[in-house]
């Protein structure tokens, strides 16, 4: 073995450098799994496949892979509580929730970066993404029908995928998680009414009185009914930080394409506004005006 192998010449650390002399370093992989390894950093760093020769649609690509990577996240604490509220086990579930509303504060974030992205530069590259576009992210939906905003035709463009297609389809005819909550304020003891707790889930939900009156009451008498006030506020908090999500979504691309049709297909600002109007868990913000 020679000094070179075992270190043995490797200068000294200047005033500026970490001094590793005491550190126990693992510095040999080839036996072993690495950082890269673990992470599968080769598919994931060698996934953006620029199609233009232009500077920024890197950014373009990179902003939109990680946020899949985060809707992905955000998707397996959604099931993980759903799943707890069904065997009425909240505690746990209400840190997944507190997750999802950190991951969706990175998720806010991404369009602050990709709002640096200038309409000269988007028009320079926009024609190589073809009739590619948000609106066909499969999690994206998964994450809507999962909360409640149901909408059979939005797999429709899925069709072409049949893996995916199947776990959308899958995602729009299971409960979301709030009706699950509402089977749980039924579960509870509180007169919600029938066709609420067993129902066609495919269906959009719309807002119920019973359902109102039942989150009123746990609003009143926060002291008794105090985990199902928690819960209620959690889901107030993935609700609002959706909205602020769809909301800054709107305004950069406004700021970069103004009124132009989406690659897609839709009307572009004018689709993304329309979503503003929509809510996951109405009686949670109506309960508010008769508290």
């Amino acid at each position: 073995m020679t000094k070179r192998d075992t270190g043995m010449n490797k200068p000294k650390p200047s005033k500026n450098q970490v001094d590793l002399k005491d550190e126990k370093v693992q510095w040999d992989f080839r036996q072993e799994m690495s950082y890269a390894d673990y992470l599968g950093l080769d598919k994931v760093l060698s996934a953006q496949r620029q199609l233009s020769g232009h500077h920024d649609e890197a950014l373009f690509l990179i902003i939109h892979q990680v946020s899949e990577l985060w809707m992905k996240l955000v998707l397996h604490e959604l099931h993980a509580a759903r799943e707890l509220v069904k065997s009425d086990d909240l505690p746990p579930a209400f840190k997944m929730l507190s997750r999802v509303s950190k991951v969706q504060n990175q998720l806010k974030q991404a369009w602050d970066v990709l709002s640096t992205m200038t309409p000269a530069d988007y028009v320079a590259f926009r024609d190589a993404l073809g009739h590619s576009s948000g609106f066909q992210s499969y999690q994206y939906r998964m994450i809507e029908f999962i909360l409640g905003n149901k909408n059979a035709a939005m797999i429709e463009v899925h069709r072409h995928d049949p893996d995916i297609y199947s776990r959308v389809h899958t995602c729009l005819n299971e409960p979301s998680l709030y009706d699950e909550c509402i089977r749980l304020l039924s579960r509870r003891g509180f007169d919600i009414q029938s066709d609420y707790v067993e129902r066609d889930w495919s269906l959009p939900y719309e807002e119920n009185s019973s359902v109102h009156d039942a989150w009123l009451k746990i609003y009143q008498d926060t002291e008794q009914h105090w985990d199902l006030y928690a819960l209620a506020e959690k889901l107030v908090d993935v609700e609002d930080n959706f909205q602020q999500w769809r909301f800054r979504h709107m305004t950069t691309v406004k700021r970069v394409i103004g009124f132009k049709r989406g690659t897609g297909g839709t009307s572009g600002v004018g689709y993304l506004s329309k979503a503003l109007s929509l809510k996951f868990f109405p009686e949670l913000w109506s309960l508010r005006t008769a508290i």
